[in-house]
């Protein structure tokens, strides 16, 4: 039963630690970029999108989807409509210095918009009904270790998951590595730190934000696409993603900006997602108090860490602030 709750918090967590660490990568830039729900959700529909148009186009022409396309097409559709959506971020609030708070918002509302519509409408366009289903692609992203049965719990907690969950572990890793140890991530810190200090010390403030922005937007956006192909099977449900985007935000502050803290805080808000439906004897509204953990969690670390005012544990000084390069 232990294995199972642990597997289903991952499961769970997942899509959670592709937006977090997306988002972590962008505010260490300084950009706060509250377009990550919408940036999740348009990764997924993309993704679900170029799938279905495959699948379609294999049907049409009589023969079977190979599996490699079946994982490459929606991968590279879900980066590609995130990181277009990210963009669209990057040159209102970098190039023409539009309120990061309000466009955030505004990319929210318009990919909920985007997915809804596409999700729910494309079949009917060509002249089918219900919404986008792309069950045979789902079961190529959901292909497990072969001998994840045979370690009992061990395989259970740790093996049996389709492949994109160890990218987003991997991911993590490598992002905590990059903005700790190397030159790059000692620059973009140096940007979302002081950028007036980058820029005399010869560092391209709108290269960095841009780049940021724009790769963390492409990472969250594969927490949709997770969602999708893993979690639900590839079946699209308007509204169906729920407030996860919001929890992945959350998440970069209880994992305070660090992506590798991210992975077990993903697990951590998974689980707590999910205590409801294993607490046995809640009625309806005890269930839906439960969700609301994960963000009574992050608002005790942010008073936790507020109080101790480590400046490790802080987000960059210049977080959603513009720079003005004339102003130097």
């Amino acid at each position: 039963m232990f294995a199972i709750i642990i597997n289903k918090a991952i499961v769970q967590g997942i899509p959670l630690l592709f937006g977090s660490t997306g988002e972590i990568i962008t505010e260490k830039s300084g950009n706060l970029n509250l377009g990550i729900p919408g940036i999740m959700y348009v990764g997924g529909s993309a993704g679900v999108l170029g799938a279905y148009l495959y699948e379609r186009s294999c049907a049409l022409s009589g023969t079977a989807p190979v599996g490699f396309w079946c994982i490459l097409i929606p991968l590279l559709s879900s980066l590609l409509g995130s990181a277009l959506l990210a963009l669209i971020y990057s040159f209102l609030t970098i190039t023409l210095r539009a309120n990061q708070n309000v466009t955030g918002l505004a990319l929210t509302t318009f990919g909920v918009g985007f997915g809804d519509f596409f999700g729910g409408s494309l079949t009917k366009i060509f002249g089918e009904g219900g919404n986008l289903n792309v069950k045979t692609t789902a079961d190529y992203f959901k292909v497990t270790l072969p001998f994840a049965d045979d370690l009992g719990a061990f395989g259970t907690i740790f093996f049996s998951y389709g492949f994109l969950v160890y990218v987003a572990i991997a991911i993590a890793l490598i992002s905590a590595y990059i903005l700790k140890k190397t030159r790059i991530g000692l620059h973009l810190r140096a940007v979302g730190e002081n950028p007036a200090t980058a820029d005399a010390a010869g560092i391209s403030v709108s290269k960095y934000k841009y780049a940021a922005t724009i790769i963390g937007g492409a990472i969250a956006g594969l927490g949709g696409l997770y969602f999708i192909m893993d979690y639900t099977g590839g079946s699209w449900t308007n509204g169906g993603f729920g407030d996860r985007g919001w929890l992945a935000i959350a998440l970069v502050i209880f994992a305070l900006w660090k992506p590798n803290i991210g992975i077990l805080g993903s697990i951590i808000f998974g689980g707590l997602y999910i205590a409801s439906v294993y607490i046995q004897g809640l009625g309806n509204a005890s269930k839906e108090m439960i969700k609301t953990l994960p963000y009574l969690v992050t608002i005790v670390v942010l008073i936790i860490t507020s109080m101790r005012n480590k400046k490790e544990n802080q987000p960059p000084q210049s977080l959603g602030l513009h720079y003005f390069r004339e102003e130097r």
